[in-house]
């Protein structure tokens, strides 16, 4: 008896292992979208699209977004896709500069293109739209995720004569931890085209995090360390306007510290102007500076030497000052179409907002309160901002 249920015992056990193996062997993971997948980068109010065919091939757009989840360990391929109609049924694959590390580059000239398919005139402004798809397994796949419809306005320039694209290295490279697409390494150096006579411009992200917002510039990726680099004082030092977001790191190599909102900007090196600059956000264009400190101008408006819109309210430029008495004392000026019925800003103006301002500049304590420069003669960078209200001299 004992032997007839030790027997029955090990058919059971038998049994019920050789259905448990047929269950194991029959299991499957079934893909499935879970989550949010959104963009998340910052997009400009608007693109401006050169006429020229000389910047086609660098970034004119950036598209980030989060990983899609589709909850199976398994590889998820990105596509971006665009739609004239814009409900996206009649949706096209965008063909793009990069897309890997859940980021998707596409080029001026591709904008273009599709601002032509668009109909969008030249010069003009319109609306393109895009969104992303995830998706798992060949093109065909309907296992997929979108993104939201992203729309962005792009602005068709004008052609303009005269542009010279002319700059001493074909573009620079943005490396360190102020620049994430970057960071501190050279698998992917982020490039700034020259754009014109000693301009390099393009589209970077930026982020602030504290201990991770440095960065500098370099002139060579072939070379990597090796590279003669920028750092901030080498452009301070030079006399250059900088936008305020930027300042010296004080790390080992006084590299650049981003002290913005993160998010993706249009940075501008203007190695001809010798300003720094980020999309413009001022009231006023530019500002103007009149009088005998600012010789280059003079009290007259023959040749107003003009402040450049930095960006992040702030105004800026290199400008020849001089000391001599009784004929150092200069103001700002909004719009020099006016001349001197343009409302303008004296000393006591900025003194009575609570500006601080560099000790090289003084009041002048003349009739109408003017600025008095009182420091070595020369070229020096200016940066007027209005947000955090200091005007500084580097």
């Amino acid at each position: 008896m004992k032997n007839f249920i030790k027997i029955s015992a090990l058919f059971l056990t038998l049994f019920l292992s050789f259905t448990s193996c047929e269950e194991d062997d029959s299991l499957e993971f079934v893909a499935a979208p879970q989550g949010e997948f959104e963009f998340t980068n910052t997009f400009l109010s608007e693109y401006s699209l050169p006429a020229e065919s000389s910047t086609n091939d660098n970034i004119g757009v950036i598209f980030s977004f989060n990983p899609a989840n589709f909850d199976v360990p398994t590889n998820v391929s990105y596509e971006l896709q665009s739609s004239v109609l814009g409900d996206f049924s009649d949706a096209t694959i965008v063909p793009t500069l990069s897309n890997a590390n859940n980021q998707i580059e596409v080029s001026i000239g591709e904008l273009k293109l599709l601002a032509e398919a668009y109909e969008i005139p030249v010069p003009g402004m319109g609306d393109l739209n895009f969104r992303v798809r995830a998706f798992v397994g060949d093109p065909i796949s309907t296992t997929e995720k979108f993104t939201p419809i992203q729309s962005i306005t792009v602005n068709l320039l004008e052609p303009q004569t005269g542009v010279v694209v002319n700059c001493e290295y074909d573009q620079l490279w943005l490396v360190g931890a102020g620049v994430p697409d970057a960071g501190w390494g050279w698998g992917s150096p982020v490039a700034l085209p020259c754009a014109g006579d000693g301009v390099y411009s393009g589209e970077v992200t930026l982020q602030s995090t504290t201990d991770a917002n440095n960065f500098r510039f370099f002139t060579d990726a072939t070379l990597e360390w090796s590279s003669p680099s920028f750092n901030y004082p080498y452009f301070a030092n030079e006399g250059f306007a900088i936008n305020p977001d930027f300042e010296d790191a004080m790390d080992g190599d006084n590299n650049f510290a981003f002290t913005g909102a993160n998010g993706t900007y249009t940075l501008t090196v203007d190695f001809t102007n010798k300003i720094i600059t980020l999309d413009a956000n001022c009231e006023y264009e530019q500002l103007w500076a009149v009088g005998a400190g600012v010789p280059d101008a003079g009290w007259g408006w023959d040749s107003p030497v003009q402040l450049y819109c930095l960006g992040s309210g702030a105004y800026g430029a290199n400008v020849n000052f001089a000391s001599t008495a009784d004929s150092n004392n200069f103001r700002f000026f909004s719009d020099a179409t006016l001349e001197w019925d343009s409302p303008s800003f004296n000393y006591t103006y900025y003194e009575n907002e609570g500006y601080a301002i560099d000790p090289d500049l003084v009041d002048a304590m003349d009739g109408d309160n003017n600025f008095a420069y009182i420091g070595a003669d020369g070229y020096r960078g200016i940066v007027i901002d209005t947000v955090n209200k200091t005007i500084t001299l580097n």
